[in-house]
């Protein structure tokens, strides 16, 4: 959201306010990059203050179009526009996860819906959403950001007691289902035998981290895969690794690849959502496939060429999609 806001106010091409929560990491560094931003009370899904402060800004700005960034951004916008009686307001929301949505949602309410991928849009119409109401935007990173962010080394190995040496397959994803780290730990007790000095790392926290824990204990893989929890410096870790392992079952398009890309790391995923759409099929497995998913893990620390991020997949191409929809809403 921060490099669209970004981008679609260099050169002065959108009159453009950002309202996020106060105190926010968000609105900080939007504003450092010279957005405008109000920031309003916004602690709990549907906050009423952030509805307040919502209306304030429709009233006070008079905007031409609402675009949200989540479904409870969504929902909020959708009551102010109703609230302020802004008819003329088109409303606009990003979808970036690949989740069924149900019938009557406010989803079916807003005039655009920029899917990030083709599996996003994919299933929107599948439940019912206009085809004609869809936009595919792939979500975009500036690369020179994750390659300064990654700069600072994390010295992963060192903290692990690892080999300097030792191959590193790393996976960086919220500890949910449909992430399915199970699969992934299972394709590392079987790489045990072909690759035995090969250590895998899991960042991210979530539900499913004591469970995750217990399989560990189960598979005896203690000393090689490690759940490292929230790590702040993603891109630090991801550079240190040999690959990237993505497990997915769904996902939206899988921005940590872009990340990975933009380092240079081969990647290795699941045909889960997205992910088809930037990876190559070569290093593509079937979802919840160990073996298979184990066997290209291994192959990639040989053979797998670096990896380069398309320029589709860059802040200014996305910035360049979305206001192309903008205009095509005036």
């Amino acid at each position: 959201m921060r490099l669209l806001a970004r981008e679609l106010t260099r050169g002065g091409a959108v009159d453009l306010e950002l309202v996020t929560c106060r105190g926010g990491e968000l609105g900080r560094r939007a504003r450092a990059d010279g957005v405008t931003v109000h920031e309003v009370p916004w602690s709990l899904s549907y906050d009423p203050r952030a509805l307040v402060g919502l209306v304030r800004r429709i009233r006070a700005f008079e905007p031409t179009m609402l675009h949200a960034h989540d479904s409870h951004a969504l929902q909020l916008a959708a009551w102010a526009r109703r609230l302020t009686r802004a008819r003329g307001v088109r409303l606009c929301a990003t979808r970036r996860v690949d989740f069924h949505v149900r019938a009557g949602s406010v989803w079916f309410q807003a005039d655009r819906i920029v899917a990030i991928s083709g599996a996003v849009r994919d299933v929107l119409v599948s439940d019912g959403i206009a085809p004609d109401r869809v936009v595919v935007v792939p979500s975009g990173i500036d690369p020179a950001e994750v390659r300064s962010a990654a700069a600072r080394p994390l010295g992963i190995r060192e903290r692990l007691g690892a080999p300097a040496a030792a191959p590193l397959a790393v996976n960086v994803a919220a500890l949910v289902p449909h992430k399915d780290q199970r699969t992934l730990i299972h394709a590392a007790a079987i790489a045990r035998t072909a690759c035995p000095d090969l250590r895998w790392v899991i960042a991210g926290a979530g539900e499913l981290r004591h469970s995750l824990a217990a399989l560990i204990r189960r598979l005896e893989l203690e000393d090689r895969v490690y759940l490292l929890g929230y790590v702040p410096n993603a891109d630090a870790l991801i550079r240190e690794a040999n690959v990237l392992v993505m497990s997915s079952r769904e996902e939206g398009l899988g921005s940590v690849v872009l990340h990975a890309m933009a380092l240079g790391r081969p990647v290795v995923a699941t045909r889960g959502g997205g992910l088809p759409e930037i990876v190559p099929a070569e290093w593509l497995v079937p979802v919840g496939d160990a073996n298979l998913l184990a066997q290209q893990v291994v192959a990639a620390l040989s053979r797998a060429p670096q990896s380069m991020l398309p320029p589709q997949f860059t802040a200014a191409e996305m910035a360049r999609g979305v206001l192309a929809l903008y205009q095509s809403l005036a």
